[in-house]
């Protein structure tokens, strides 16, 4: 299958309402705020959801999360030492292959790779010693911010059951916190390039792959801080442009969601109708909203 042939620039629209989209575990598992109490959401807790999506379509992923292991292999470089996938156990032996072999074989296996990139490090093995492979990815995605600060309640809740001992005491763990974001959009963006498609092999259909699984990018995903339901993709934006170096930069695509959303935000501030609400009767037949000349954009409401 041939390389990406176009350029492509993306927008994820979502909701948040009483949950912790991404903690900072540096600050209590606090959700994350930027300086002036925008919410944020990294971009690497967005890919992570994007490769359990793609696995869970049926995809081979490198990066598999512990919870979500479909392989039964226990680490990273088991998973490409591994001869089930593939590969067998000379790929990664820099006296076997060459970097490009390798970086070849590994993008030809794993959509996550050909998408993302990855660096294959090595110990300082006789067979490996100083050999890292680094492997650039034409999709990048930017960290989600809140369109507005957000509000952040804290709970304090106990345990009812000792872990440990004989019951007479309370642990010292009985006390805790959570955390939660009451309601709140986020927007994140994202582009991908033809130019780095073309080493790694990313085809249009690996792009269709991932334009499909965007709209459900939360399902299956629930867990005591994400309850079901509490996260949920609004609009998807994709603009695919007419070449591989694109129409317009990516700076000025993006630029149309937010001055867009900039304008709700004020009219909002008037006594107008919120932003969200703007958001959801945004459908493909009025896209002009964010279309540039001979750039119009596929909008796709949220699974």
């Amino acid at each position: 299958m041939s390389a990406l042939s176009h350029k492509v620039d993306f927008a994820i629209i979502f909701s948040v309402k009483h949950a912790n989209p991404n903690g900072d575990p540096l600050n209590g598992n606090r959700p994350r705020t930027d300086y002036d109490g925008f919410g944020e959401i990294t971009d690497v807790c967005l890919k992570r959801k994007i490769r359990d999506r793609l696995q869970t379509e049926g995809h081979a992923i490198f990066v598999q999360s512990d919870e979500k292991k479909t392989d039964g292999l226990p680490s990273l470089k088991a998973r490409a030492d591994s001869d089930t996938v593939g590969l067998g156990k000379d790929a990664f032996n820099p006296k076997k292959n060459s970097k490009d072999q390798t970086a070849a074989l590994a993008c030809a296996k794993w959509l996550d790779v050909r998408a993302f990139g990855q660096v294959f490090a090595f110990g300082k093995e006789a067979d490996a010693a100083g050999v890292s492979i680094a492997i650039r990815g034409p999709v990048t995605i930017q960290s989600a911010f809140s369109v507005e600060p957000v509000s952040i309640t804290s709970t304090q809740i106990t345990k009812s059951v000792n872990g440990e001992g004989d019951g007479s005491k309370k642990g010292s763990d009985t006390m805790g916190m959570k955390h939660r974001v009451d309601s709140a959009v986020y927007v994140a963006y994202g582009a991908m390039t033809p130019q780095l498609a073309y080493k790694t092999g990313f085809s249009d259909g690996d792009a269709d792959s991932i334009k499909a699984i965007l709209p459900k990018l939360f399902e299956g995903d629930a867990s005591s801080a994400r309850p079901e339901g509490s996260m949920a993709v609004k609009k998807v934006i994709w603009w695919q442009h007419n070449s591989k170096a694109g129409q317009y930069s990516s700076a000025n695509v993006h630029g149309l969601l937010v001055n867009l959303i900039d304008s709700w935000k004020k009219k909002a501030t008037e006594g107008d109708a919120t932003v969200l609400s703007q958001l959801e009767n945004l459908k493909s037949e009025n896209a002009s909203l964010l279309e540039l000349k001979d750039l119009k954009p596929d909008i796709i409401d949220g699974f």
